[in-house]
Parts: structure tokens; C-alpha cells; sequence
């Protein structure tokens, strides 16, 4: 899912709209992801290795048992030696199950995803520096294809004139986008919104201009 030229012209031109509009300075950036998730498959093998050999141990103990078997015939050295083989098996096989990059991201925790989409919105407000905009009044729009999130970092002049909840309104129309595979859109109306909001509390100032790029960006 990406932007293609003439996605990024409409982008553009309804930033620059909003903007005439406002003091407010709108920028968005697309990011194909933001993570790898690396921890996700370590931790969901490690999971089933813990207990898929104990409900083993219960329900057939003496599946468990005949692997032990196989090298020993001692009951204790031939349970303790199957269950750690069992252990053994199933932690690589669910961590190369999950290591696939579909199945690591759908079974990476929500939480997760948010926290990471947050925290590479965050970093691409700073590298921009929508924190030294004139009045105080950048706002990011930043979406992760993979992730299917958006995140709306606005300006400390932003939140204490507008409340949060109208950012987290922006960035649910950037998700519904995605979701219907049509970043552009999500983020067309995204603009729109947050124009509207910021002509409601920072209008155009002398000269008003235009301190960061209209064109969406690529993370």
C-alpha cells in the first residue's frame, strides 16, 4: 500500500488548503512499518514450550513416556529427558511459525503496535522539527501501512487550545483509510479535519507562511 504521484498531489493540495486557512503548519508522513517486532517470535515460542509439553505430561503421559524411551529406560531420566526434547521441538517449530512477517505482526500484542507507532510519530516530529514552527502550531499526521495505525502529534500551543479528543477523531479517519486500502483518502480527510480545527483556534497570520512541505512523505 503506498502513495502514488498523483495520491501525493491530492495530499498536497488539501494541506495547502487547510493551511490557507490557518497558522497551523500540517504535515503527514506515510511509513510502510515501524517495527519488525523480533521480541514477538522468541516470546510466543517460549510460551508454547512452556506449556504445551505439560498439558502433554496430563492428557498422554504416555506419549511422553515412549519418547523417553527411545534412549533410556530409567521412568524419571525417560520423562525429564522427553519433556525437555518436547520443549526443544516446539520452541523452534513456533518460532519459525511466527517468524513469518504476516503471522509475527498479527500476533504482536495491540499494545505493542501502539506503543511503536507512537514512538516513530514522536521521532519524525523532532527530525522534522514541527516543534520549531513560529507559533508552536505543527501537526503530524503519521500513518504505518503494516500497522494499520495512525498517530496525530500536534504542538503544545495545539493541545492546550484544542482538545485531544479532536486529534484522536484525525487520526481515526487516517486508519479507516488504510483500512479500506486507500491511504490517500484517510489522509485527505484527515487534512480536512485538522485544517478545520486549527482555523477554529489559530487563524492566518500576517503573511502566513508556509514553514514545512505540503507533499506527503515516506517514512
Amino acid at each position: 500500500m503506498t502513495l502514488s504521484e498523483a495520491d501525493e498531489d491530492r495530499i498536497a493540495q488539501a494541506v495547502a488548503a487547510a493551511e490557507a486557512t490557518t497558522a497551523g503548519e500540517i504535515y503527514c508522513v506515510l511509513a510502510p512499518h515501524v517495527s519488525d517486532y523480533r521480541e514477538t517470535p522468541i516470546a510466543w515460542a517460549a510460551g508454547a514450550a512452556i506449556v504445551a509439553p505439560g498439558l502433554l505430561a496430563v492428557f498422554s503421559p504416555r506419549t511422553l513416556a515412549g519418547l523417553g524411551s527411545l534412549w533410556t529406560s530409567e521412568p524419571v531420566s525417560a520423562a525429564l529427558s522427553a519433556f525437555v526434547l518436547v520443549q526443544a521441538v516446539i520452541f523452534i517449530l513456533a518460532a519459525l511459525i511466527v517468524a513469518q512477517p504476516a503471522v509475527r505482526r498479527a500476533l504482536t500484542p495491540a499494545g505493542l503496535k501502539a506503543e511503536r507507532v507512537r514512538r516513530a510519530a514522536m521521532a519524525e516530529f523532532l527530525a522534522k522539527g514541527l516543534h520549531m514552527t513560529e507559533g508552536r502550531t505543527g501537526v503530524l499526521l503519521f500513518a504505518s501501512v503494516a500497522e494499520r495505525r495512525a498517530e496525530v502529534i500536534a504542538d503544545e500551543a495545539i493541545y492546550e487550545a484544542a482538545p485531544k479528543a479532536v486529534w484522536s477523531e484525525v487520526a481515526q479517519r487516517l486508519t479507516e483509510g488504510m483500512g479500506r486500502g486507500a491511504p490517500a483518502d484517510g489522509f485527505v480527510v484527515a487534512v480536512q479535519k485538522a485544517g478545520e480545527t486549527l482555523a477554529a483556534h489559530f487563524p492566518p497570520a500576517a503573511g502566513n507562511p508556509n514553514e514545512l512541505p505540503d507533499r506527503p512523505v515516506t517514512a
